[in-house]
């Protein structure tokens, strides 16, 4: 993607002055012209795989610092950003962004973070940030993936195939002989309030009664990682700096979380399985033991350099249409970045047929298009005077991409799509029967003498 090249661009303009070296010298070291590396640096020739390696011998850069993210989350979401009333009157076009991304990726990058920042409800003035959000940030900055945490929790897996058909049972074993940690599973009577607990005085992973073998197998997974990927999570950790304490720690949650996920559905095989399944997720669930939501969120994180799965993105919402979970992977979708979402998207519906899956082809403003597939699940919990817990797990993937889905047959990606919007505040289409309000930046319009489709009218109609 251009975005991605332009980013290329101020990597290697950055590593050159890191090495205090002109253009001449480092052209010289990489037997390229200096005029070539002119060109590379103000993005006008692209950084080849040969250059990529030469950098890499001569001046120890990592490729993936190019995969870990692109200024701002790129030009689709430096254009979202500016979408907002407040530039409303600049009027900013795609070739500006594109000039601004070239020119100064890092002015581009510190406007997301502030703009973010703001949107967030932080204060600039004293660094204050929800720290979900600064996470969130740091996982779509990797596109959802760790590549160092996956191919740990891949040897880790294949390792345990060979001691033990059965996943939990391996995992079980392998804490209690190499770490001495015994799992022992309680009564919900025991962990009203509890689903996991470390009792580092009896050297016991205690489990609640009520998680399934699924999640069962994702808790001893999760302390495993804690243990043995420890190194990989605080390297990851580290490099994120962090300035809140927090949001170091629901990073390094995630990360152990990811490493569990990557020991269940290890990486090469489970991209196997996708692929041979149609991204089939039932099938999924049964051949890797796990739950619906695991699976979902596993599709977002198959970016491997040369092995990449479809790239998929996740938003799970409650019946109000909260979202408490949201991953882009590579996707780069509108979708998991709004934080609104249309009534017309069926990911809602599906709080009307619980454990069926909804297919939908969507379109947005954008003239992008989507097949979504969106099916609830209700979380482990306790049973004693709570009320029961339920969200909707929608994902997606452009319609370009789906043909592979065992849930596209039967659908003609080309043809009718469902029209949909990011949120009424950020929808532009007219006469919706379900808006609720006219669009940010719009003058509501009155007209006693008429009443159109939509009970909004707004300026431009």
């Amino acid at each position: 993607m251009a975005d991605r090249k332009l980013f290329a661009g101020h990597a290697v303009r950055r590593l050159r002055r890191q090495a205090a070296l002109t253009q001449a010298a480092m052209a010289e070291i990489l037997t390229i012209s200096p005029s070539y590396l002119n060109l590379v640096e103000k993005n006008q020739r692209p950084l080849s795989a040969s250059l990529l390696v030469k950098l890499a011998e001569s001046f120890d850069f990592d490729p993936r610092a190019l995969a870990a993210g692109e200024p701002g989350g790129g030009e689709a979401a430096i254009r979202r950003r500016l979408a907002d009333p407040l530039f409303a009157d600049l009027e900013i076009d795609r070739n500006e962004i594109e000039e601004w991304l070239a020119g100064a990726p890092g002015g581009a990058e510190a406007f997301a973070r502030a703009f973010d920042r703001m949107a967030a409800g932080g204060d600039t003035m004293t660094g204050a940030a929800d720290p979900m959000a600064e996470v969130r940030r740091e996982i779509e900055r990797w596109r959802g993936h760790f590549a160092d945490l996956d191919a740990l929790a891949e040897a880790l897996a294949d390792e345990l195939r060979l001691g033990a058909g059965d996943l939990y049972g391996a995992i079980a074993e392998r804490l209690r002989v190499k770490h001495q940690l015994t799992i022992r599973v309680l009564p919900v009577e025991v962990m009203p309030d509890l689903l996991r607990r470390m009792d580092l005085h009896a050297r016991q992973l205690q489990l609640s009664e009520t998680l399934d073998p699924a999640s069962r197998t994702f808790a001893a997974a999760f302390q495993l990682a804690q243990i043995e990927a420890r190194g990989e999570i605080d390297a990851l950790a580290k490099g994120a700096g962090f300035a809140d304490r927090q949001a170091e720690r629901l990073f390094r949650r995630h990360l152990a979380g990811y490493f569990a996920a990557a020991v269940m559905m290890p990486y090469a095989r489970f991209l196997r399985a996708c692929e041979a399944t149609g991204y089939d997720a039932e099938l999924l669930q049964r051949r890797f033991g796990a739950g619906f939501e695991q699976v979902a969120h596993r599709l977002t994180t198959l970016q491997r350099v040369g092995a990449r799965g479809l790239p998929f993105f996740l938003v799970r919402i409650d019946r109000a249409g909260q979202a408490s979970k949201r991953f882009s992977g590579a996707s780069n979708a509108a979708l998991a970045e709004a934080e609104g979402r249309c009534p017309l998207w069926r990911v809602h519906h599906a709080f009307d047929r619980p454990g069926t899956l909804t297919v939908q082809l969507v379109e947005l403003e954008d003239a992008s298009r989507w097949l979504t597939l969106a099916r609830t699940v209700t979380p482990q919990q306790r049973r004693y005077g709570a009320v029961p817990a339920e969200f909707a797990v929608g994902i997606g993937v452009a319609a370009a991409h789906a043909g592979a889905l065992a849930a596209a047959r039967g659908i003609d990606l080309k043809g009718e799509a469902t029209p949909i919007g990011l949120g009424c505040r950020a929808c532009q289409r007219h006469g919706c029967p379900q808006r609720s309000a006219p669009p940010m930046g719009r003058a509501l319009t009155i007209n006693d003498r008429e009443r159109g489709i939509s009970a909004f009218s707004f300026g431009g109609d």
